[in-house]
């Protein structure tokens, strides 16, 4: 999973908690292993959301998982995926925050896990 998030919310997003929560319930939706998920955090110092006014953020998580599962798999995960930004995500006074999720099926993948 990658993550991108406006810099105005960096303080109030509990990161590292988001992303072990979705790995244990994500684990469950998809019918995978806690020990395949893997986070990766990006804060976005340069973006234009909607009218480009300073009041608007975002956080957008972009999942990708291994073929085989059914829409309904991959839609319930992207809602539990926003769900769980809406609990660890803080509201910013004054900010409207956006929270996103896109769930799609890697084509070609590879891993090797080193001892």
């Amino acid at each position: 999973m990658t993550v991108e998030y406006s810099a105005v919310v960096g303080e109030v997003f509990d990161r590292r908690g988001f992303a072990l929560a979705l790995h244990e319930a994500g684990a469950r939706v998809a019918g995978g292993r806690v020990e395949a998920f893997k986070s990766r955090f990006y804060r976005i110092d340069d973006g234009v959301i909607a009218a480009g006014e300073a009041r608007e953020a975002m956080v957008h998580a972009a999942v990708a998982i291994l073929p085989g599962r059914g829409e309904d798999v991959r839609r319930r995960l992207a809602q539990l995926t926003v769900e769980l930004l809406g609990r660890y995500v803080r509201p910013v006074e004054g900010v409207r925050v956006q929270l996103t999720c896109e769930v799609r099926e890697l084509e070609v993948y590879e891993k090797v896990v080193l001892p």
